[in-house]
């Protein structure tokens, strides 16, 4: 059996899909349904149990020998507007550490989220070497809870055979719908075009950057699942290949150019505003990100990510613009 945290929400779901896709059904899922429309994140796919996220560390699972194969932890609060740094330290360092902890004692791989946020304003670099990730400063609670974890595990001198951190950059893909204001910018951008046909983005407040022209490494989300499933698949042959790794596509790309692909991908002529950014996000808000992905190519040599304009018209084509936007076996 195979356990996905995080198993109703974005990355978690598409995690399940993947799996199903491959022939895998035998999945113990662990996550919150709540009140909203997660559910649907799973709906038409296979899997054989679901745990409440306070009841995992006590289901029968643990006591049988050999009773999970490999564990995906996608589970947290991914808000990085959360405000209550006790929350996220419980729901987010604590619980990925009991975790890292089980897999170790059970010997299970295990691969967890961690997130680009961690590297901050970016003054560091962006490299994923374990020897600068004690000196990332985040700029946000949400980057610091995982920055946390990923320094917790270097330090230890037992670990899981196969365990792998990934730092997520900027995902966006199907299954994200239920975000709301954390949903990707590709989403918002889709919604406002079909609502009121033009998109507003917020003005750059640092001279040099033009409006739009912020940088982020988006990349899509079936990337990222297939690069997960292949790194847990590549560990249990190489374990040495273990560790933190960033998961983006290694390019820079405009908000500009993100919203161009969406209107390419919907047929329609471009229609961008500017707005300002509210003053409370200024202070945390990430001009550059680009992930280095030597250590990546080093591990999955043959693994390619899909260029932005291929990923955004693949998402709006098959999925935001279907009459049933999520994704199914």
């Amino acid at each position: 059996m195979i356990l996905v945290t995080g198993a109703a929400g974005f990355i978690g779901s598409v995690i399940v899909k993947e799996l199903n896709a491959l022939g895998i059904e035998d999945l113990l899922l662990c996550d919150h349904f709540e009140t909203g429309d997660k559910w649907k994140n799973l709906r038409g796919l296979k899997y054989d149990s679901f745990v409440q996220v306070e009841d995992l560390f006590n289901h029968p699972i643990w006591k049988k020998q050999g009773g999970l194969k490999a564990i995906y932890h996608m589970g947290a609060c991914s808000a990085t507007t959360e405000l209550d740094m006790d929350f996220l330290y419980k729901n987010n360092t604590e619980y990925t550490n009991k975790l890292l902890s089980l897999a170790t004692t059970k010997n299970i791989p295990i691969v967890y989220a961690s997130s680009a946020a961690t590297y901050g304003a970016g003054e560091q670099g962006y490299s994923d070497d374990h020897k600068g990730i004690a000196k990332l400063v985040p700029l946000n609670k949400y980057g610091y809870s995982k920055q946390l974890s990923d320094e917790w595990i270097l330090k230890q001198t037992k670990k899981p055979k196969v365990w792998f951190g990934v730092k997520f950059f900027n995902v966006f893909g199907p299954n994200e719908y239920h975000k709301g204001k954390m949903s990707s910018v590709v989403f918002q951008s889709f919604n406002q075009i079909k609502d009121v046909g033009e998109v507003k983005l917020f003005k750059s407040h640092r001279p040099d950057y033009k409006d739009g022209e912020q940088l982020r490494d988006f990349v899509y989300v079936k990337d990222v699942v297939r690069a997960m499933i292949a790194l847990i698949d590549a560990g249990k042959k190489k374990p040495s290949i273990s560790g933190i790794y960033n998961l983006g596509t290694g390019e820079a790309r405009s908000f500009h150019d993100l919203v161009k692909a969406t209107y390419a991908a919907m047929d329609i002529a471009p229609k961008i505003t500017f707005i300002d950014m509210p003053v409370e996000l200024r202070n945390q808000y990430q001009y550059y990100t680009q992930a280095d992905m030597g250590k990546l190519k080093k591990a999955l040599p043959k693994f390619k990510f899909m260029k932005l304009e291929e990923a955004v018209d693949d998402y709006v084509r098959n999925h935001l613009a279907q009459e049933n936007p999520y994704l199914s076996v």
